[in-house]
């Protein structure tokens, strides 16, 4: 007897549609797995066999062969239990075979025959969608994810026996009440009027969260360099429906999405320690996971302690910094990860934390130059905007809450310039000004002729390379939107170059 069903196997952010088809012949009974299978997935035959057993259904006692198809597509995962147990109880005749008709199953048994979560939950309901399916059979714990995708029935399984019964006499089980996701602001708890002084670095903040641009705080220890970066997510924009759903597929992928936290309703701000592994910083593993590039996409990965982290995990962010994607090669094929980040970085100016100020810097000028260095210059060529923060003084300290505007004024100006960025990118697929290409730059970032001068003598004189050209230019793109100006004038490319060569002060030529 023949069946099979419709599965799907994730190979990075791509769903492959599997069958798994079932054949039981007379034979020595035996239960084979065949299909460019991992050991996760071989497991599967003694994790169904116990759960039928202890289900009250039996394996029949002959030649059982599961082929999960197509062959030349890895398999991986706990998820394909559920639609191999289906697929033998069709085979066996205790599930009719049209049953399984326009049904895609996922999900990991228990030996008792329970439904376990599985990862990857919510781009499988997005595939099931477009393949056109009847419904999509996942664990009752998948279900809230699952349903964050209009057009497709999800059926919640708590255990194989409600998945028997409703294949076979249709009934349904109880389907709990969608969630629904607040996609407002969270509340965090803390704003940026916590923070004494340091203008400078809030506009940098801002400008850096209006137009998605890489931002580098220096400064001695205990200046709000930190602080600083722990508030800028109280001024993001919110996400649009499409960036919901694409953060969303990554972190289901990597099982990092529960019932409780269905989808991804805000940017994400990602900070991983400075001893994070290279793999971990840009994903891997056989089977390519993302990594903490891709997990911030669309957000903040933030970098504290940037000098401390090691060369190898550092130099990787220059590849992704520019393409905005990242790719990882393995043995059983190549995989692209989207990595559109924005990079947050914070360093002490020396390994003591006090240069430039003598009075208190103990290092020589060959250790400063040494901890400096660590920071490559291809690396630093891709940071938009770079700010000193000064320490704070005594009396700024006592003088309680600050009057300077808060997350609330700050994040009002900073969705004025995303407006317009939506406006002015309406019929493209670009997103903020940071991503404009260079062969865009004529047509969006239009400059009065005093700007333009005083823009190539900065160039003639600082000897800028033509990457740091193009984002000096999308800076000062992003500076008028956040003065309501179509035309970048001259006061907005002097800021632009203001933040640029602030770098000169540390990296010496």
């Amino acid at each position: 007897m023949f069946s099979s069903i419709l599965s799907a196997s994730v190979n990075g952010l791509e769903i492959h549609p599997v069958r798994v088809e079932t054949d039981i012949s007379d034979g020595l009974p035996q239960f084979t797995m065949v299909g460019y299978l991992t050991a996760q997935v071989k497991e599967a035959g003694d994790r169904v066999r116990s759960a039928f057993r202890n289900s009250g259904f039996f394996l029949p006692s002959k030649r059982i062969t599961v082929n999960l198809s197509p062959a030349d597509v890895p398999k991986n995962g706990s998820r394909f239990d559920l639609p191999v147990a289906v697929s033998v109880l069709a085979a066996s005749n205790i599930l009719p075979p049209s049953s399984l008709t326009g049904v895609m199953a996922a999900g990991e048994l228990s030996l008792n025959g329970d439904l376990n979560p599985v990862s990857g939950i919510l781009p499988i309901a997005i595939k099931a969608k477009e393949e056109h399916l009847r419904c999509l059979l996942v664990p009752a714990e998948n279900f809230n994810e699952a349903s964050a995708v209009d057009g497709i029935a999800v059926i919640p399984l708590r255990n194989l026996l409600e998945a028997v019964e409703f294949l076979k006499n249709g009934v349904l089980p109880n389907i709990p009440k969608r969630k629904q996701e607040d996609f407002t602001l969270n509340e965090y708890g803390i704003d940026f009027r916590d923070i004494q002084e340091q203008l400078t670095a809030k506009r940098a903040a801002a400008i850096a969260v209006a137009g998605f641009h890489n931002l580098l705080l220096i400064g001695s220890p205990g200046s709000g360099k930190t602080m600083i970066a722990r508030r800028m997510p109280t001024i993001m924009p919110p996400l649009g429906t499409s960036e919901c759903l694409e953060i969303s597929k990554i972190y289901s992928i990597s099982g990092l999405l529960s019932s409780d936290r269905p989808l991804i309703g805000t940017r994400p701000f990602r900070h991983p320690h400075h001893t994070v592994s290279p793999q971990a910083l840009a994903g891997g593993g056989r089977f390519p996971a993302p990594g903490e590039v891709t997990l911030a996409h669309r957000g903040i990965l933030f970098l504290d302690e940037f000098p401390e982290f090691s060369p190898s995990a550092i130099e990787i962010l220059r590849q992704p910094l520019e393409d905005r994607s990242i790719t990882i090669s393995r043995q059983a094929g190549s995989v692209t990860f989207p990595a559109g980040f924005l990079l947050l970085a914070a360093m002490n100016p020396c390994k003591c934390g006090y240069y430039p100020d003598r009075n208190l810097c103990t290092c020589s000028p060959r250790d400063i130059n040494a901890y400096i260095s660590r920071i490559s210059r291809p690396l630093l060529d891709r940071i938009d905007l770079c700010v000193s923060c000064s320490p704070v003084s005594y009396k700024d300290l006592i003088s309680g809450e600050s009057s300077q505007p808060g997350s609330a004024e700050i994040r009002e100006k900073v969705l004025a310039a995303r407006q317009i960025q939506l406006q002015r990118f309406s019929s493209s697929p670009i997103r903020f000004n940071s991503e404009i290409p260079p062969s865009k730059l004529p047509l969006y970032c239009p400059l009065e002729p005093m700007a333009e001068s005083i823009l190539k003598d900065a160039f003639e004189q600082h000897s800028f390379s033509a990457r740091g050209y193009h984002r000096i230019l999308k800076v000062a793109r992003t500076i008028a939107d956040l003065d309501g100006s179509d035309i970048i004038c001259a006061r907005h490319i002097d800021e632009a170059l203001f933040f640029r060569t602030v770098d000169e002060t540390y990296w010496k030529q």
